[in-house]
């Protein structure tokens, strides 16, 4: 399994960081990918991606949730790190648009985001995209770069239904990331997800964040994948192993991880 999703940087694993890499590993997690939300958290990123290397890779991007008045500062500092050949970063990612709490900071997120949106292009990374209460203007922003999106990217923590997956798949390289939500009682998932392809499919976890059933209201981990996995494998009928290699494979060739 791959964990395409996780903040294992966060202050919430300062106790047991190296044990919860460990558990992962039993668990079966060969890989973790780990997106950044703002500026100050792509130092905590990079530190605990060295801290396991081949294990953990970072992403680089500002979470919408984090875009204030000076969002424009913040992206030119980010993109200075992008400059060279050398950088590190496997995506662009977390970036998007939230309009859930409030839409005060609305025009600024939609320019933030589509100037990550050209990040993707100029650098040629994938796109890790949160969505919340906006796919219209999301979708809107990738319409105008479809073309040259050749890396495609994950609509992360994906929780809508079968019309609204039926409208992101139309971007025909990304996939959608699919985490705890799925094992949830009142989760729609199992009714959508026969609907999508398998091979259009990436889990994730977004730990410590939106823990499984029969983990939830835990502190989320990625060795919790697994139940992801199994809860995946009955909704298609398959065994876990299939669904495993089928979405592992998906997320290695998104990457470019080998």
């Amino acid at each position: 399994m791959i964990d395409t999703h996780s903040h294992i940087d966060g202050e919430e694993f300062d106790e047991d960081r190296d044990l919860a890499i460990e558990r992962a590993k039993e668990a079966g997690v060969e890989k973790i990918f780990v997106p950044a939300i703002d500026l100050s958290s792509i130092s905590s990123v990079l530190e605990t991606c060295n801290r396991y290397p081949g294990y953990a890779y970072p992403m680089i991007g500002l979470h919408p949730e984090e875009v204030k008045e000076n969002w424009s500062e913040v992206l030119a500092k980010m993109r200075s790190m992008l400059d060279g050949h050398d950088h590190p970063f496997i995506a662009v990612g977390e970036v998007g648009l939230d309009f859930y709490w409030s839409r005060e900071f609305e025009q600024q997120q939609l320019e933030a985001f589509e100037e990550q949106v050209r990040w993707s292009v100029e650098y040629n990374l994938p796109l890790m995209i949160h969505c919340r209460k906006a796919q219209n203007e999301m979708v809107a922003i990738l319409r105008k770069y479809e073309k040259q999106l050749d890396r495609g990217g994950v609509f992360h923590c994906f929780t809508g239904n079968e019309k609204e997956a039926e409208q992101l798949l139309s971007f025909d390289k990304f996939f959608l990331g699919i985490g705890g939500v799925l094992t949830f009682k009142k989760s729609h998932l199992p009714e959508v997800l026969p609907h999508v392809p398998l091979d259009r499919i990436v889990l994730e976890t977004d730990s410590p964040y939106m823990a499984p059933v029969p983990m939830r209201g835990k502190r989320n981990e990625s060795a919790y994948l697994k139940y992801v996995l199994e809860k995946m494998a009955t909704v298609y009928g398959l065994s876990a192993d299939e669904v495993d290699k089928v979405t592992t494979a998906t997320a290695k060739r998104l990457f470019a991880i080998n």
